[in-house]
């Protein structure tokens, strides 16, 4: 691992100079660049704009915005109809001054949001403006609006982050109030952002402007990938904007989910506070596994605080935030296929039961804001991630399985926004540098225990389960990216009606990763075969799979990507009731690992026509997957069109009927990728044994051998290396020469109503199509070119029909694609302090399809994705409901809570027909409840108590609150009985087809009582 992050370090120093001198030189001709266009840009994702008219007799000159908290001052002037535009401004509190012939009017403060469009008009003849004098205030409330586009999402305010129910402090845990979002919590309490029917993977949250993109690992952005910590600390978020289709043009590396979030700031005032968390076993009920026994030891402890303030005032402030986890989470060991421990020999009996896994994680932020002049705003931000605890998941796996986590990050960002009379120029630098390597713990053999034998109800049916695994983890891996970035973006609002934005981005970014799987071997035993009498199997393995290094190059795999991005967009006033939003985007990158790999001269000759003739009449062509470094091409993501439109139907804008279209390209994940360079460098051996049993058997060959203990050596294992010849038993890894980039299509309708000032609501319509997703598929093909056997035989895929002396070859393509139509509604109620409480409401209906089950890449079942089946998706539930909201009580306390509800999961399965014309297809069924209740059910509430400190300040105050998560002691289960042919209930299987099969795990927590306490001031 040293090697690894030395070869990193050295690398990245030179092009690191290069990327920055880059950067210098491109940022100081930026400015003039962007000046000189006809048709540059508007605001950041990050910031917010606020526009209107100003209706005066003698007119108005000037708008002037402060921001009351950090004493930031913008000015525009006003245009000969009376229009105003601030294309940027930082999200805060504000209050304006209207420059007329007769002095200046003043307005009251008012909040600007996340990405927020605002509207404030004024009209001097109205009776409230005119009656109230030159020096009167004037409240905005009534005027104050928000123009959203085409966009479908929603808002998460401050307070709803700080006064919601949750059980983790993820500030994302509140993004599935957006209509066809989803927040998935696992039973290993790992978490994870969903968007209609597309894989985390599509998801993007951009913070202060910048993505948060992991490009090598799942689920979408660093930090949310195997863990059950937070990818930034909560304390550090001012507020988030959720988009669930249709963004504008300046998103990129997204297809499904996008949330931009504003990052805290410092004051003229200091502010600061602190806080812990508590609960443990104690505090919660048992879990199903816990009803008749003792309950696990868990601990979950959060601490943290936060301090910001000026330096100087009205130029110069500071913030600075600390978030820790402490936690012990629950786990139970349980033999598979439901067998009683008493089956298993005396000396792994002690394995089953309640353990627990550790997890530690310590969060760091901090942010510097100069306000030099009264046009120019720099901010300067880091931020550090460090993780360490034992990957552990109930099941099987006994203890010494545990793998030793370790995640590190730093990202830090640079920026510099210029505003003058009718532009604005922001320029970001960007570095990050992020890795995750979990590591086998114990270090040795490992052996996985299985049962295959018939059935004792049907003796024609063969039972067939893995019960056990002990010994070594499997996998080795150190994964992660390091790099630079510049982006910079240029609003130009000198076109009457028009803010038109220009942004382009370039990044350097490494990316690298070192993945040894079966680092441990893996030695499997049928314990039902018992050839030399017993009732347990531990003596002779049927296959013996472990990891061994080709000599064909090195299993480091390290990618110097550059990624390039340029949009435009437009959002056009036509005239006072319609707004278009016209943007478009592209994109590239270059891969070089993918581009310039050349495959060994062993793995072609293995697939070639002389050596393995069963591709002779395959469906698919193996030169279009043979790569010799010079036949592909970079990624591109061509033209996304972003396209949007709102209209109000009535002179009051209190009916806007909005809509869009657009197009997102994502990417294709670099874990993927580089397979095909580590499995031909570090691969793994799979031989099979010729043991006499009947439910394992292989035919003899270079890979299927009489078992002999020495194969439990190191050096019997390279005995078995050297007999199967030049392949060695290991797989061969071929990716498509014209891989595609995978996208998606969006398209919105819908009607927005402001009932009042604080109370809106939406209903809705989204379609989202979802192309090229990669996928991997099993290449190896029967002496007749075919996937399935010849009829009346049963289909099956064809693992056994491999290239002599090789592991079976896996093809790399696209072809993955989904769809999803939902119908929403959705009510949000704003929270003020005359009207002190907040609801946010949605209800979304989903109709979702895809080709392949959700989340699994390996298709390994048909020979090609165009033969797998579209069936009803199995990662979205049809009916989901999600509620949150807050009120305050008397007597200093606030009330909280959050509740959802959503119909059971649809259960994904193979199914082989027989007949003189076998077929396979898949068949997709809702499940037969969820839990103890129809449908998965959660209720949390939360009880705040402030307590004031007057004596300290009139702001300081004691916090004392207390989180009830899962108030109802829902249970949600996630094992299910999923095998379409089980009809019959029987001792060792009381579950048929689409009932709940295991009560061990759950969806969700038990009920958990959450202790806090905090002091802020």
């Amino acid at each position: 691992m040293t090697s690894l992050r030395n070869f990193q370090s050295n690398t990245v120093r030179g092009s690191r100079a290069r990327a920055l001198a880059a950067a210098l030189a491109w940022s100081s001709a930026g400015a003039a660049l962007a000046l000189g266009m006809a048709a540059p840009a508007h605001a950041q994702v990050s910031n917010a704009s606020l526009r209107g008219t100003v209706k005066a007799d003698g007119g108005v000159s000037q708008v002037t915005a402060f921001n009351v908290e950090t004493g930031l001052t913008r000015s525009v002037t006003v245009s000969a109809n009376g229009s105003y535009n601030f294309a940027s401004l930082p999200v805060g509190t504000y209050r304006l001054e209207l420059t007329t012939p007769d002095g200046v009017r003043r307005t009251d403060e008012f909040t600007l949001n996340v990405a927020q469009n605002a509207v404030l008009d004024f009209d001097f003849s109205s009776s409230d403006i005119a009656s109230g004098g030159d020096d009167a205030i004037i409240v905005t409330g009534t005027r104050f609006r928000s123009m959203e586009g085409g966009e479908v999402g929603t808002s998460i305010s401050q307070r709803q982050i700080e006064v919601l129910p949750q059980n983790n402090r993820n500030f994302l845990a509140f993004a599935d109030l957006a209509p066809g979002v989803q927040f998935v919590t696992g039973g290993n309490e790992q978490s994870r952002l969903q968007g209609g029917a597309q894989n985390s993977s599509t998801v993007n949250v951009f913070i202060d402007g910048v993505g948060q993109k992991d490009y090598v690992l799942k689920n979408g952005v660093s930090g949310q990938d195997s863990t059950q910590g937070n990818p930034f600390p909560q304390l550090a978020v001012g507020e988030y904007r959720v988009i669930s289709s249709n963004y504008k043009a300046e998103f990129d590396q997204v297809s499904s989910v996008a949330i931009t979030a504003v990052t805290r700031s410092g004051t003229n005032e200091f502010h600061g506070e602190a806080f812990i968390d508590y609960t443990d076993q104690g505090l919660r009920d048992a879990r199903p596994n816990e009803l008749r026994t003792k309950k696990v030891e868990t601990k979950d402890f959060q601490f943290g605080g936060a301090l910001g303030g000026p330096i100087i005032k009205d130029m110069l402030h500071f913030f600075v935030t600390y978030e820790g986890k402490r936690q012990e989470n629950p786990r139970d060991i349980t033999p598979g296929f439901n067998l009683p421990v008493s089956y298993f020999p005396s000396k792994y009996q002690g394995v089953f039961g309640p353990t627990n896994a550790t997890f530690n994680e310590d969060l760091y932020f901090g942010k510097l804001s100069f306000q030099p002049t009264s046009s120019d705003l720099i901010e300067l931000s880091g931020r550090h991630r460090r993780e360490s605890g034992e990957f552990l998941s109930s099941g099987i796996n006994s203890r010494e399985t545990i793998s030793a986590q370790k995640v590190i990050e730093y990202r830090g960002t640079a920026r510099w926004e210029h505003t003058a009379e009718n532009w604005i120029n922001d320029l970001k630098l960007t570095y990050e540098d992020v890795r995750w390597a979990p590591t086998p713990q114990v270090f040795g053999n490992a052996s996985l225990f299985s049962y295959a034998a018939p059935n004792s109800s049907n003796p024609t049916v063969i039972d067939r389960a893995d019960i056990l695994r002990v010994g070594g983890g499997s996998n080795y891996q150190d994964k992660g990216q390091k790099g630079w970035g510049i982006q910079n973006d240029f609003t130009w609002t000198g076109i009457e009606g028009h803010s038109i934005k220009f942004g382009v981005k370039s990044k350097w970014v490494k990316l690298n990763s070192l993945q040894l799987n079966n680092f441990n071997p893996l030695y499997s035993y049928n314990t039902a075969f018992n050839p030399g009498g017993g009732t347990f199997n531990e003596a002779i393995p049927y296959r013996l799979q472990f990891g061994a290094s080709t000599g064909n190059g090195n299993p480091i795999v390290q990618s110097k990507n550059w990624q390039f991005g340029v949009y435009v967009q437009d959002d056009w006033e036509v005239s006072d009731r319609l707004t278009l939003n016209l943007g478009v985007r592209w994109d590239y990158e270059r891969t070089p690992s993918y581009l310039d790999f050349v495959h060994p001269a062993d793995a072609v000759n293995a697939v070639s026509p002389a050596n393995y003739p069963n591709l002779v009449n395959a469906n698919y062509d193996i030169s279009d997957f043979i790569s010799t470094g010079n036949n592909r091409k970079a990624f591109k993501g061509a033209w996304q069109p972003r396209l949007g439109f709102s209209y109000a139907l009535d002179e009051d804008k209190r009916f806007v009927v909005f809509g869009g279209y657009g197009r997102s390209y994502d990417r294709n994940q670099f874990d993927f990728l580089q397979q095909e360079i580590s499995v031909g460098s570090f691969a793994t051996r799979t031989f099979n044994f010729n043991t006499g049993d009947p439910y394992n058997v292989c035919a003899a060959g270079p890979t299927c051998v009489a078992w002999d203990p020495v194969y439990l050596t190191e050096a019997g294992r390279q005995q078995l290396i050297a007999q199967a010849g030049p392949g060695g038993g290991r797989e061969l890894r071929f990716i498509d020469n014209k891989l595609k980039v995978p996208y998606s299509d969006q398209f919105s309708i819908g009607l927005r109503a402001r009932v009042t000032p604080l109370l809106e609501t939406e209903v809705g319509f989204s379609h989202i199509e979802s192309k090229d997703g990669f996928a991997y598929l099993l290449g190896n093909r029967r002496p007749d070119g075919s996937f399935f056997p010849a009829a009346p035989a049963s289909p099956s895929s064809p693992f056994g029909f491999a290239p002599p002396g090789f592991g079976s070859i896996i093809i790399g393509t696209n072809g993955l694609k989904t769809s999803a139509d939902s119908g929403y509604f959705k009510l949000v109620k704003t929270y003020s302090v005359a009207s002190p409480w907040s609801l946010a409401a949605t209800y979304t209906y989903t109709e979702a399809e895809e080709n392949r089950n959700f989340g699994e890449v390996f298709s390994l079942d048909f020979p090609s994705l165009e033969d797998y089946p579209i069936a009803r998706s199995g990662g979205v539930r049809k009916h989901r409901f999600v509620a949150a909201g807050s009120v305050d009580l008397p007597i200093g306390l606030t009330l909280s809570g959050k509740f959802t509800l959503a119909s059971p999961p649809y259960l994904k399965a193979f199914v082989n027909t027989g007949g003189a014309t076998p077929s396979r297809t898949v068949v997709s069924n809702e499940a037969r409840g969820n839990g103890s209740r129809w449908g998965l059910r959660q209720f949390d509430l939360a009880v705040i108590k402030y307590v004031p400190f007057r004596f300290i300040s009139d702001e300081a105050r004691l916090r004392l609150r207390v989180d009830i998560i899962n108030l109802f002691n829902d249970r949600n289960y996630v094992d299910y009985n999923n095998n379409p042919a089980d009809s019959t209930r029987t001792p060792t299987s009381p579950t048929i087809y689409r009932e709940i099969s295991g009560i061990g795990v759950g969806g969700n927590p038990p009920r958990t009582i959450k202790l806090s306490a905090g002091f802020s001031f």
